[in-house]
């Protein structure tokens, strides 16, 4: 009996080794399989960009655009893509903060006014530097949007609801420097919206109205959305009930930004260059009995942009030759499809 029992010990350890060994032959082929994948995507790339027209943010909408009609389908893609890259390596994920930061905090101020181009919002974030001309709210509020973007990005990595302090605190890091009196406190009197004869909620409505916000934000209804519905949606209701003085546009891309960061997705910056556009959609809103289209739509170019800029930068980093299997498959079977490399290339 005691030698069965034996026999069947050592059978069982002998499987095990077995196992193992088909486990870890099945992972080398895996990793060996992902990085021909990478190594022909980027030979690829040489020879296409060899063609003075060729870009590769071109290519991945190409591929899009083909495959997916509807924008969020396209989104969804691109997210599962870039899923497939994680976890990023620090130097990744230091460049696109680098990134980022700037052309957030740039086109989020000058929407607003602010006439520190994107060259001057850089050096004033990583020099210091002060800018000839440019008065010093300017420079201010370049400063505290920066704040408030670390802010939400480490905010983003907390497992806890977003309730009023923290959208408080978000507001009191955009404005404290400039007017500590009114950061990260609601207005005391009633406004309109500038150009329109919209007018926001009375000041004495807004405490049972951020109440009532931050219950939808937290919500089982808003969680279950489209992470950039609910940005969006989140976005639109903040900006309407516009329960600070000043700041609120600013805020409300904060915040819509605070929820898809916690959803895995990259920033999305609105760009200047869209302002009356952007301010037309929320505009339309107002008006139309909250209809979003417009903006829904906005938002999801904008979303779109930031995850095709973000692969850019990952599917070419000698780093990820044994990630993103997902993305090389796909979009070296779509280049075999489409373009003419010759097979010599290749061999």
């Amino acid at each position: 009996m005691e030698t069965r029992e034996t026999d069947l010990k050592q059978q069982g350890k002998n499987w095990a080794k077995i196992n193992q060994s088909l486990v870890s032959a099945r992972d080398d082929n895996l990793l060996g399989s992902s990085s021909q994948r990478y190594d022909k995507f980027i030979q690829q790339i040489i020879v296409l960009s060899q063609q003075k027209e060729f870009s590769l943010t071109a290519l991945i909408n190409s591929y899009l655009t083909m495959n997916y009609q509807l924008k969020l389908e396209q989104i969804d893609k691109l997210k599962t893509w870039l899923d497939g890259f994680r976890p990023f390596e620090p130097m990744i994920v230091a460049e696109l903060k680098k990134l980022y930061d700037v052309r957030f905090t740039y086109n989020s101020n000058a929407i607003e006014g602010n006439t520190l181009t994107q060259s001057e919002t850089e050096l004033v974030l990583t020099k210091g530097i002060t800018i000839g001309g440019k008065t010093l709210d300017e420079h201010l509020e370049v400063i505290g949007h920066k704040e408030a973007i670390d802010y939400i990005e480490s905010l983003a990595q907390k497992d806890r609801s977003i309730n009023e302090w923290e959208i408080k605190q978000i507001h009191n890091l955009i404005l404290r420097k400039i007017n500590p009196n009114e950061a990260g406190s609601y207005r005391t009197l009633d406004v309109m919206a500038a150009g329109t004869n919209y007018r926001y909620p009375p000041h004495y409505l807004l405490s049972q109205l951020m109440r009532d916000f931050v219950i939808w934000l937290n919500s089982e209804t808003a969680l279950k959305l489209h992470p950039v519905e609910y940005g969006t949606i989140a976005h639109y209701r903040f900006v309407s009930i516009h329960p600070f003085r000043d700041g609120n546009g600013r805020m409300a891309r904060l915040l819509m930004n605070l929820l898809l960061i916690r959803a895995g997705y990259p920033i999305v910056v609105i760009h200047n260059q869209i302002r009356n556009n952007y301010i037309n959609a929320l505009a339309y809103g107002q008006q139309n009995q909250d209809d979003l289209g417009q903006l829904f739509d906005l938002v999801c170019d904008a979303t779109l942009t930031s995850l095709v800029e973000t692969l850019r930068l990952l599917v070419t980093a000698t780093s990820s030759r044994e990630k993103g299997q997902g993305f090389y498959q796909e979009i070296t079977d779509f280049i075999d499809n489409y373009f003419t490399i010759p097979r010599t290339v290749f061999e």
